[in-house]
């Protein structure tokens, strides 16, 4: 009796935190429409070049889109893949990676991967890499 009353209540609890915690991603994905993020996804250990991806990132951003990242039309947000795996896998990404996302005014998403085009300019051609991230960020502020 007391097993089967110990496997009831492990049921429960699980359905209830599951439960909330969908309600949770609904919420977020209904909250995000027509905005534009800049994810940078990493792990405890960074080298230089994942270092140098987040700064130089950070800093466009920051620098160039200071009205839309005021107004919530465009975010960037530095993720630690360990402390928000649920987002990491969402986006299918395990180590250093650079991510836009597009949700359209019905909250569609749009997402490309700026990862190996990140990993291949933001050191040895920072300006390349900060004039190919812009690109994509004005395209997707304009859709």
């Amino acid at each position: 009796m007391k097993k089967v009353l110990l496997i009831l209540t492990l049921c429960v609890g699980t359905v209830t935190c599951l439960g909330g915690k969908s309600e949770n991603l609904a919420e977020n994905q209904q909250a995000k429409r027509d905005v534009v993020e800049v994810l940078y996804f990493h792990g405890a250990q960074r080298c230089a070049t994942c270092i140098a991806i987040e700064r130089n990132a950070k800093e466009l951003v920051e620098s160039a889109y200071a009205e839309p990242l005021k107004s919530g039309k465009l975010v960037f947000r530095s993720v630690d893949i360990s402390k928000e795996e649920a987002l990491a896998e969402k986006y299918e990404v395990s180590w250093s990676s650079l991510i836009l996302v597009d949700y359209d005014k019905n909250g569609k998403e749009s997402v490309t991967n700026l990862t190996d085009f990140a990993f291949g300019n933001v050191r040895n051609a920072p300006d390349k890499f900060k004039k190919g991230l812009s690109e994509r960020i004005i395209k997707m502020l304009n859709n």
